[in-house]
């Protein structure tokens, strides 16, 4: 145990001078009688306050000295852990593009990124994680960090109408991803791809983002999101209603092919919620990186028994010395 303010330890020293005055003033403060011989009281009983008589002033110094140990702030002691553990730098790319909200994945293929993704996201705590989001324009919804908590609060807020779904840029989605992550620390770095469609938008090819990736040393796993043939889309009504209308489920899998190979990544085409939760836990196996982590553990403030044990004392202080020990003048 160690002490936050280990100066205020001195004050302890002040109790000497304090004992020394209280045995002075009991030599003087007993009352006398004169008498040729007092071989007559000494048997007489003595009263249960004789032999207590100077509790009452131990239990009141053992608070003072207990109230400067709680000046004093005991802490328990620091200490260092070094232990070898596995991270590398993440970057999850997700279409967000209006497509996404197809319902062949319950409740739909957005909503069902989001959860699984999350469930990623807690598996791996020592990671640096961070999120792209991407339709017809490409946004970084959080750098990587190692607060997952931030991270997931945001991605809990993604949905398809923060940005312009009417398009789906794959190329730019992926670039932003790679610009994020290609000055991140860790010895392996990777993007999850997670789109539903064909890249029709943006001013970057998905091969020359894949090739960019490749040059910064980024592994790319791409995920093709929808089931196979045609899905339920929704779909706007005259009246303002919302109707679902079975579409042709186009995704660009040679691309999404050619963008893992490139980058040495892989290939991954997910059918339903439970097929994509299963791409993400054999990611999960493949990207383990072993590192030596150096964990710091935090002070914590150990004065609260101390403190309430000189309470309690005072307590029984002041009732002992209205009661039990009471003198009077």
């Amino acid at each position: 145990m160690i002490f936050a303010n280990p100066s205020y330890l001195y004050l302890l020293i002040l109790l000497i001078p304090v004992i020394a005055w209280y045995i002075r003033t009991q030599k003087g403060a007993q009352a006398s009688l004169k008498v040729p011989t007092v071989s007559a009281f000494a048997k007489l009983p003595r009263s249960y306050k004789h032999y207590l008589r100077h509790v009452n002033f131990g239990i009141l110094v053992t608070a003072m000295g207990l109230l400067i140990v709680v000046l004093a702030r005991p802490q328990s002691t620091d200490s260092w852990s070094k232990s070898d553990t596995e991270g590398i730098d993440i970057m999850i790319s997700l279409d967000v593009s209006g497509s996404m909200l197809a319902a062949d994945f319950k409740p739909n293929r957005v909503e069902a990124a989001k959860d699984v993704a999350s469930q990623f996201i807690l598996g791996r705590p020592t990671d640096n994680i961070g999120l792209v989001i991407f339709a017809k324009e490409s946004f970084t919804m959080c750098p990587m960090t190692t607060d997952h908590a931030v991270l997931l609060n945001l991605l809990k807020d993604v949905n398809t109408e923060l940005i312009d779904g009417n398009a789906t840029a794959i190329g730019n989605g992926l670039a932003t991803a790679v610009n994020r992550i290609k000055d991140g620390q860790a010895k392996s770095k990777t993007i999850i791809l997670l789109t539903d469609g064909t890249n029709n938008a943006g001013d970057v090819a998905p091969i020359t983002s894949a090739e960019i990736a490749k040059a910064f040393g980024v592994r790319v796993y791409t995920v093709g999101v929808g089931t196979q043939g045609t899905a339920p889309f929704p779909a706007m009504t005259p009246y303002g209603t919302v109707v679902y209308q079975d579409m042709k489920v186009d995704i660009d899998e040679p691309t999404l092919k050619e963008i893992a190979s490139i980058t040495g990544g892989q290939y991954f085409r997910a059918t339903d919620k439970s097929k994509l939760k299963s791409i993400f836990e054999e990611i999960d196996k493949m990207e383990k990186t072993k590192i030596s982590v150096r964990e710091f553990s935090k002070k914590k403030e150990e004065y609260l028994p101390f403190a309430l044990i000189a309470f309690g004392l005072l307590l029984i202080y002041i009732l002992l010395r209205n009661t039990l020990l009471r003198t009077i003048p």
